[in-house]
């Protein structure tokens, strides 16, 4: 059965669009496999926890359509899916592997541990435990009989070679040397990522370990905690971590980075999914748009490359005008009228928004742009007076009014005429009507605009002028 999770940290605003990527590929792998998608939430960094973070983050997962088999709301056969409810579980594992010989308890305070740091970095040093505790041994008596604070600490073997299988890089080989004696159990009593996510993941049954290569150098330690608790492992797949254009690491500092925020903006998460996909993956048929039904039928881990790919806002910006233009405009209706009803300054009717769809749908880039584009058949333009130097303002006035057929060929034919008449420019002439009516120099077709907006409310428009 394969089973896979993402385990996301209430730490931030909301979920990480690396992260929605991360869950993408989750989610995609479990339902190809006709498997199960698990979300686990990790709060142990109790100083960093954010107020309703955990919230957000399940509720952007539900708005992108990944909805987990088992989560902390909808809990599960290996409930509960928050590992600060989970802390017994961590702390007699703990205590197994100081009785293995592959932990040990360290009473090494804070003091002197932030001095052996300063030391380590004036001596151009990696900062890493020394071992003080390493060989003493401490028996569970002796640490409750000391009434001191403790940490238990991975004992990692010396001089050993330790190969991380992963599935798009194959072997991996760490040395032993190199890694620090990891702190496994705090001194509150909870975990660090390294204990729980092992324990984690073997009590929740996950077959595949799916997770940004940031992690793959944790890997060893976390082989050592299975190997030691004779557990088996599951298969490990570190995905490349996502980029800015500029091969820079992801940073709000550069563009935003909550996947909540694109969907406030107006992007479809059909088409905010589908760009993700591509991010060092790409379809056999070589097509960049296709539904999430078949990227799961041809999708395959394997063939995802392990260079950073770029996360392009201006490509995303465009996949998501392709994804407006190829629905249908009914469905399109749907989505704008969705997507403004939480907006109490902008008050759309249906049935205008039905009407003006065709004049704008191949210009949108996403849902918001409807309102740059619209905004003059809800609301009169403000501002016009610049216009009334115009001696032709009334003369447009008399001709409109004299239109018996408000329809937009009968319009431009007649507006056309008006300007050979007057011997005004002709694109002088319908730029003044245009500020008019819709009080931009960039709009919809005018004539299509008028013939919406009827005959009485463009009389009026032309009137407010003079």
């Amino acid at each position: 059965m394969v089973r896979t999770r993402i385990a996301p940290s209430p730490t931030g605003a909301d979920l990480h669009i690396g992260n929605l990527y991360t869950a993408l590929i989750n989610w995609v792998w479990a339902k190809k496999n006709n498997g199960q998608f698990i979300v686990r939430i990790e709060d142990t960094d109790r100083a960093r926890l954010i107020a309703g973070a955990e919230e957000r983050i399940l509720k952007t997962l539900k708005n992108y359509g990944l909805k987990p088999d088992e989560d902390p709301k909808k809990g599960g056969r290996f409930a509960p899916y928050r590992q600060s409810e989970r802390l017994h579980l961590y702390k007699n594992y703990a205590f197994e592997l100081v009785k293995k010989g592959a932990a040990y308890f360290c009473l090494c305070d804070k003091e002197r541990l932030e001095k052996l740091k300063k030391e380590q970095l004036i001596k151009k040093q990696i900062p890493r435990y020394d071992g003080c505790c390493r060989d003493k041994n401490y028996s569970l008596s002796q640490i409750e009989k000391a009434k001191a604070p403790y940490v238990i600490r991975l004992r990692v073997p010396l001089d050993k070679r330790i190969v991380v299988n992963d599935l798009l890089r194959g072997e991996v080989i760490f040395e032993t040397n190199n890694l620090d004696d990891q702190i496994l159990l705090k001194s509150d009593g909870f975990p660090t990522y390294h204990l729980a996510v092992v324990v984690d993941d073997y009590l929740m049954k996950i077959s595949h370990v799916i997770r940004a290569e940031e992690w793959l150098v944790s890997t060893p330690k976390h082989l050592l905690i299975y190997e030691a608790l004779d557990w088996p492992t599951p298969v490990f797949c570190h995905l490349p971590i996502l980029r800015n254009p500029d091969r820079s690491k992801l940073s709000k500092r550069k563009n935003p980075v909550w996947a909540s925020w694109y969907l406030s903006q107006g992007y479809l998460p059909e088409a905010v999914l589908n760009y993700l996909s591509l991010m060092g993956w790409s379809h056999p048929e070589e097509k960049e748009i296709f539904t999430l039904d078949e990227l799961i039928r041809v999708f395959d881990l394997k063939d995802i490359k392990i260079v950073g790919p770029a996360f392009d806002p201006v490509k995303l910006e465009w996949m998501n005008g392709e994804y407006i233009r190829k629905t249908q405009n009914s469905k399109v209706k749907s989505q704008i009228l969705e997507f403004y009803k939480n907006y109490h300054d902008k008050k759309l009717s249906e049935k205008m928004v039905e009407k003006t769809i065709p004049l704008v749908k191949e210009r949108l880039k996403k849902l918001s742009d409807y309102w740059f584009y619209c905004q003059f058949f809800f609301e009169r333009p403000k501002g016009q007076s610049l216009l009334k130097d115009h001696s032709y303002i009334k003369d447009i006035y008399q001709q409109l009014e004299k239109i018996k057929e408000w329809q937009a060929k009968t319009i431009g034919e007649v507006m056309l005429n008006l300007a050979n008449k007057l011997k005004i420019k002709t694109g002088e002439f319908f730029m003044t009507l245009r500020l008019i009516i819709t009080g931009k120099k960039i709009s919809p077709p005018l004539n299509e605009s008028m013939e919406i907006l009827g005959k009485e409310e463009c009389l009026a428009r032309v009137k407010a002028i003079f």
